[in-house]
C-alpha cells in the first residue's frame, strides 16, 4: 500500500540546497543560510552557544518572554549579561540601545527579538541595527514571528545571526527553521572553543561539513516532509508576492485593534502605541475583574478553532492574544475572534457592541 507522504524519493543535497537558496531570496541576503532540522528554538539556542562564551559581554534586550530565555542561555554560556528590559506594552528604542553602549562600552554582542508574538510588540530593528553596527557588536535577531508579516532584512540592517521559522506568518511547517550567518559570526564561532561541535546544536558542523564542502553531502537524513513543506511555503509566498503577504498581516492587525477598541466592554489594546504593535498578533488587556484565561476559554468553547490564546504565565490573568498570522490573517478570522470575545464579555454582563466592532474592523482592513 502506497502513501504520498511516505513513498517519496530521498531528498537530495542539491534539492536541499535549492530550498536554502529560496529562503535566502526571501531574506534578500547574500549571507550563508543554514536550514536546521528542528523547530526554531534549535538555531536560536545554537547560534547563542556558538558565538557567546566567558569572554562575551552581551546586551540582552527583553521585550517579552523570549528575551528572558536568551539571557538565560547567554549566562549558561558564561557570558556577562546586561539586561535591557522595557515594559511589554511598548518597544525598545535605538536611543536606549545607544545609552546602554555608552554605559557599557565593553558590549560585543546584542540579542533582540524582532516581533514578540507572545506580547504583541515589535521592535525597530533597522534603527537599532545602525546603532549596533556603529558600535561594532555582533547582532543576533529572532525574526521567527516577524518573517512574512513585516520586512526582515539582515544585510541591510547589519544583522549577523537572523533566525526565522515558517510556522507563523509564513504559514509553513514548524519542524524546520533557518538562520542567516554573516562572515563575522562565522569567525566568532571559529574562535570560540566552547562552540558546539559534532552536535545537533552545532552551526559550525553545517559550515565545515556542508557549506565549505560545496553543499554536496548532507550531515544527516533531512526532515523530508518538513523540507518539502518549507519549499511549498516559500514558493507560495513568491507567487503571491511578499509585499502582499505582509500587507495582509498589517491589515489584520489594524482591523483587530480597531475592532477591539470599538467593541467596548473594557477591552483595550495591550501595546499602547499602534506603531509598536506587531502585525503578527494583537494583544488585548481585559477589564478589571475579568480573568483573561477564563474569557478565552469561554470564547473557545463556542468555537475551538479561533486563533485566541491567553497570555503566558502571570499574563494569563490580564492578556488575550489574537494570533492573526498565516491563514488566520484574514477578515473572517478577525471578525470571528471579535464576535466571540464580544459574546464572552457580554456573558459577564459587560456592555459591548459587536456590530460596531465588526464595522470598525471592516473599515480598518485596507
Amino acid at each position: 500500500m502506497t502513501h504520498p507522504f511516505l513513498d517519496l524519493s530521498p531528498l537530495s543535497a542539491a534539492h536541499f540546497a535549492s530550498i536554502e537558496d529560496g529562503v535566502a531570496r526571501l531574506l534578500r541576503t547574500e549571507q550563508d543560510v543554514v536550514i536546521m532540522q528542528g523547530e526554531a528554538l534549535l538555531p536560536l539556542e545554537g547560534a547563542i552557544r556558538a558565538t557567546a562564551g566567558p569572554g562575551t559581554t552581551a546586551l540582552n534586550v527583553i521585550t517579552g518572554p523570549y528575551g528572558q530565555t536568551f539571557g538565560d542561555w547567554l549566562r549558561d554560556c558564561g557570558a556577562t549579561v546586561i539586561d535591557l528590559a522595557v515594559p511589554f506594552r511598548t518597544a525598545v528604542t535605538a536611543g536606549q540601545i545607544r545609552e546602554a553602549f555608552a554605559e557599557h562600552p565593553e558590549i560585543d554582542f546584542v540579542s533582540l527579538v524582532h516581533a514578540e508574538a507572545a506580547t504583541g510588540n515589535t521592535n525597530p530593528v533597522a534603527e537599532i541595527g545602525e546603532v549596533v553596527r556603529a558600535h561594532g557588536a555582533l547582532f543576533y535577531l529572532d525574526a521567527v514571528a516577524s518573517i512574512g508579516a513585516e520586512p526582515v532584512l539582515p544585510d541591510a540592517w547589519g544583522v549577523d545571526l537572523c533566525v526565522i521559522g515558517a510556522q507563523k506568518a509564513m504559514g509553513g511547517p514548524a519542524g524546520v527553521s533557518a538562520v542567516s550567518v554573516s562572515e563575522r559570526a562565522w569567525a566568532r564561532m571559529a574562535a570560540n572553543p566552547l562552540a558546539p561541535r559534532r552536535s545537533y546544536l552545532s552551526l559550525l558542523d553545517w559550515k565545515e561539513r556542508w557549506i565549505d564542502g560545496g553543499r554536496k553531502v548532507l550531515l544527516h537524513a533531512p526532515a523530508q516532509l518538513e523540507m518539502l513543506a518549507l519549499q511549498a511555503c516559500v514558493e507560495r509566498i513568491s507567487a503571491v508576492g511578499l509585499d502582499a503577504v505582509m500587507a495582509r498581516h498589517a491589515a489584520a492587525a489594524a482591523a483587530t485593534r480597531a475592532g477591539a477598541v470599538a467593541l467596548g466592554g473594557g477591552l483595550e489594546p495591550y501595546v499602547r502605541d499602534a506603531a509598536d504593535a506587531a502585525p503578527v498578533a494583537t494583544t488585548l488587556r481585559v477589564p478589571s475583574g475579568t480573568v483573561a484565561a477564563e474569557l478565552v476559554a469561554r470564547a473557545l468553547a463556542a468555537d475551538p478553532a479561533l486563533p485566541l490564546a491567553a497570555g503566558g504565565g502571570a499574563l494569563a490573568k490580564e492578556m488575550i492574544r489574537v494570533n492573526h498570522y498565516g491563514s488566520e490573517a484574514a477578515p473572517g478570522a478577525v471578525r470571528a475572534s471579535l464576535a466571540a470575545l464580544g459574546a464572552a464579555l457580554g456573558e459577564q454582563g459587560l456592555g459591548v457592541d459587536v456590530e460596531a466592532a465588526l464595522r470598525a474592523a471592516d473599515t480598518a482592513w485596507v
